[in-house]
């Protein structure tokens, strides 16, 4: 009952002998920084012919949310099956954030359509016009009904399309000029079975299997000895960590250190009661690729913590 299954059903009525596959790549919680470095594995191995994209909420409305984002619409625009891509913008029911201000000029840069949630009827609800708790129950997620109105939305803007469907139409060519600095086009992810380790001590790989990709704490290290490490070299100007912050205190915390120095404490504590975070810490963004040596030391345990620590993966451009 998701609108992304709704809005999928549209295509069955205008195209009834066609055959259409639907593929929802859609993690929660999770910003355009872990697409751009997933959609490969997780969407263009499909070679989608059409594809939506929705990071307004969880992406901050800053430069950086703005590069990540470029990046991921580059990397989809420009598949070798060179999808149709239409960007969705949601917000925050009640107040209206979200990252429109950062996505529509990438969106409008690269000429692609933008369905607006926001404006079609998250505006409608600060106004009065829709009771914000028919429709969510949080805020944000929709309820049933919520999604039967998104993805009305969605179908109307098709409606729209197709109904245009015999008017020769200019396609926009990929654009060699960028808006941002673009260094996470080439964003890549690496997980126990890929990651060039050069030493290590107590990060024990994780190898079930991972069904699904909403399973997101798989293919990782879960660490639980004080004082484990591990240690890697990679040639990259952006370097991201990924790893799990639970809600069960007390919880492990990790230390990063680039060339010798530290960077960062990667706190596994997560106080949300939804559950628990796969967490995204960005450890530096350079302008130069330059080889780094990375290392990662397991600096604090309890005697009663719930989970070890999981070390996800790492993502490099």
């Amino acid at each position: 009952k998701c609108y992304a299954y709704l809005s999928y059903l549209w295509w069955k009525e205008p195209f009834p002998q066609a055959q259409i596959e639907f593929v929802n790549a859609g993690i929660g919680a999770t910003t355009s920084q872990f697409a751009v470095a997933r959609v490969e594995e997780d969407l263009l191995a499909y070679k989608p012919d059409v594809v939506f994209i929705e990071f307004t909420v969880n992406d901050d409305a800053n430069e950086h949310f703005k590069e990540t984002y470029e990046g991921l619409l580059r990397k989809v625009y420009g598949h070798e099956t060179a999808p149709a891509v239409i960007t969705l913008q949601n917000a925050f029911y009640h107040d209206g954030v979200c990252a429109e201000t950062i996505h529509t000029p990438v969106a409008k840069y690269y000429d692609l359509p933008i369905v607006s949630f926001k404006k079609a009827v998250v505006e409608r609800v600060m106004a009065g016009e829709i009771v914000e708790s028919d429709i969510t129950p949080d805020h944000l997620h929709p309820n049933d009904k919520g999604h039967a109105l998104l993805a009305e939305v969605v179908k109307y803007y098709l409606d729209l399309v197709y109904a245009e469907l015999d008017v020769e139409e200019i396609l926009t060519p990929m654009k060699d000029a960028c808006l941002t600095a673009n260094r996470y086009e080439a964003s890549v992810r690496l997980r126990n079975k890929n990651l060039p380790i050069k030493a290590s001590e107590g990060f024990l790989a994780d190898t079930s299997v991972q069904e699904h990709i909403s399973h997101i704490f798989k293919n990782g290290w879960e660490v639980t000895k004080e004082g484990s490490y591990l240690e890697f070299d990679i040639e990259a100007s952006c370097l991201g960590i990924q790893y799990r912050r639970t809600m069960q205190h007390p919880a492990p915390s990790m230390k990063v250190f680039v060339d010798g120095e530290e960077k960062t404490v990667l706190n596994g504590e997560f106080d949300e009661t939804w559950g628990d975070l796969i967490a995204l810490e960005t450890i530096f963004e350079n302008d130069d690729r330059q080889l780094h040596h990375i290392r990662l030391q397991l600096i604090k345990t309890h005697e009663d913590d719930k989970l070890p620590f999981y070390l996800v993966s790492v993502l490099v451009s």
